[in-house]
């Protein structure tokens, strides 16, 4: 089969193509106003370069918590959340596929075959009463032909498309890695949670002790009647609101553990965490400068390349105002009988060329292109408000780490001087200086300003974590691959 005319034009045309225009406009990233340094920069937190700055790969381990370091790992292969955005970066994929494939001819090939039985007519005298009947013949017959079709992309309508569906497999790609590092946050917010929790039983463990050790000492003076009986109710109240604060921690700490296990993907039954005295430290994190903000954040990336996708389909409704061209082209044999069929003299050829242009529509097209320039803008405003709203996360992180800071050290002085207090208190009361409500007083100080100073440890934490996770939590937009390179592909989440 020779096809070497439609190959000669084929080739042609695609030449044309090469030299034709891309209709719309050409994207470029808009500029946001960026802040040289960040307002708020607590003690320990330092301004680092571009390239240095912030949390690497696996930025949990600065916390150093075992649990932590075990169940990270798996929520980028197991949470369901990002399994979800994994499936859409892959659809998105396969959408530039899909939209690539218009810039090539569509070729196929078309095979035959017919058998046929005619008749040839009547034999005989026309005067006589009966004939010989009619003769009938049986014919086979058959084609084979190759066709080839192609519109050409000359006013760029085909790679404006792949444009807008890279742009946007890039968003995917990236709202993937943002979901990842919004559910590793999530993780460590719960097992922070759960470690305070358990520092939280354990702190009203050790208060139910000592308070019931009181209340033996109060209970052989009311024996001896040395004290009012109002004494000995008073300490065992507070030793019951004590067990009942203690037991209610139970709740919470079902609750953290079921939610950390639905994060890694385990049924609530599955996984058991034990109790554990030892809390996650508080990592140091230099805050980088703003402008990294930009490729660092996976969501000022995702909004960018929104950006970017609503940019290329602006190119895609201009170029309705340009004549649609497709051309055709068909080789191959055609036989009947069906022998010989692939003699050159049975060989067929045909070449074809279409063009069709809209004259009036109505100001549909006029419409869409209007509605494609709305939606670039307000793409445009989403990103600029989301680069706002980072800078406007970090700044509270960074805000409240510095303040809470100056809290513990406040809490810690008042922790001390609440706990020697009480111990005062209650050796007034042995010598009979004071009564019992002035030893339960200072022993409700003395636990209010324990639980405070662990609730302000629990905020500096998960300001950490929240921080981290502003700053991008090491991620970068350089990660993100070029759909329309061949070969570029995702990995497994």
């Amino acid at each position: 089969m020779k096809m070497n005319t439609p190959r000669t034009l084929l080739a042609a045309t695609f030449a044309l193509l090469v030299s034709g225009c891309m209709v719309g406009p050409d994207y470029h990233r808009p500029p946001v106003p960026v802040p040289a340094t960040y307002l708020e920069l607590p003690p320990g937190w330092t301004e680092a370069e571009p390239d240095a700055a912030g949390p690497k790969g696996d930025w949990w381990t600065g916390f150093n918590d075992p649990l932590l370091d075990q169940l990270e790992p798996m929520v980028s292969v197991s949470n369901q959340t990002v399994r979800q955005d994994y499936a859409n970066y892959q659809q998105a994929l396969a959408e530039v596929r899909i939209a690539r494939s218009a810039l090539f001819p569509t070729v196929g090939v078309t095979g035959s075959v017919t058998r046929q039985r005619s008749s040839t007519g009547s034999l005989g005298n026309s005067g006589a009463s009966a004939g010989f009947g009619n003769f009938q013949s049986v014919n086979n017959s058959g084609s084979l032909e190759g066709n080839v079709s192609w519109a050409p992309d000359l006013w760029g309508l085909v790679r404006r498309n792949i444009e807008e569906n890279a742009a946007t497999a890039q968003a995917s790609e990236a709202t993937l890695a943002n979901a990842t590092l919004s559910e590793q946050t999530a993780l460590a917010t719960a097992v922070i949670d759960l470690r305070i929790t358990d520092a939280n039983i354990d702190l009203l463990q050790h208060t139910v002790d000592a308070y019931q050790a009181y209340l033996r000492v109060v209970a052989d003076q009311d024996q001896a009647g040395t004290v009012p009986p109002s004494n000995l109710i008073t300490a065992r109240t507070q030793l019951e609101n004590a067990q009942s604060s203690l037991i209610a921690l139970g709740v919470a700490r079902a609750q953290y553990a079921h939610a950390i296990a639905v994060l890694v993907g385990k049924n609530p039954e599955d996984l058991s965490i034990p109790h554990s005295a030892a809390l996650p430290t508080l990592p140091t994190i230099p805050a980088g400068v703003p402008s990294t903000l930009l490729q660092r954040r996976p969501d000022i990336s995702t909004a960018e390349r929104q950006m970017a996708s609503a940019n290329a389909a602006i190119g895609v409704a201009v170029a309705a105002y340009y004549p649609n061209i497709s051309l055709s082209a068909l080789d191959g044999f055609t036989q009947s009988p069906l022998a010989g069929l692939l003699h050159i003299a049975n060989h067929v050829w045909s070449l074809g060329a279409t063009a069709t242009e809209t004259l009036f529509d109505g100001g549909e097209r006029s419409g869409e292109v209007a509605a494609a320039r709305a939606a670039y803008e307000a793409s445009l405003a989403n990103y600029r408000g989301t680069v706002l709203k980072a800078f406007e996360n970090v700044e509270n992180d960074l805000s409240g780490l510095r303040i809470l800071a100056q809290q513990a050290e406040v809490l810690d002085t008042a922790v001390r001087d609440a706990t020697h207090g009480s111990e005062i208190a209650f050796n007034e009361y042995q010598a009979g200086t004071v009564d019992y409500t002035t030893v339960a007083v200072a022993q409700t100080t003395q636990l209010n300003d324990q639980q405070t100073a662990l609730n302000v440890q629990q905020q500096r934490l998960l300001d950490a974590v929240s921080l981290i996770g502003d700053l991008g939590g090491g991620w970068s937009d350089s990660e993100l691959h070029d759909p329309r390179r061949s070969g570029a592909s995702a990995g497994n989440p």
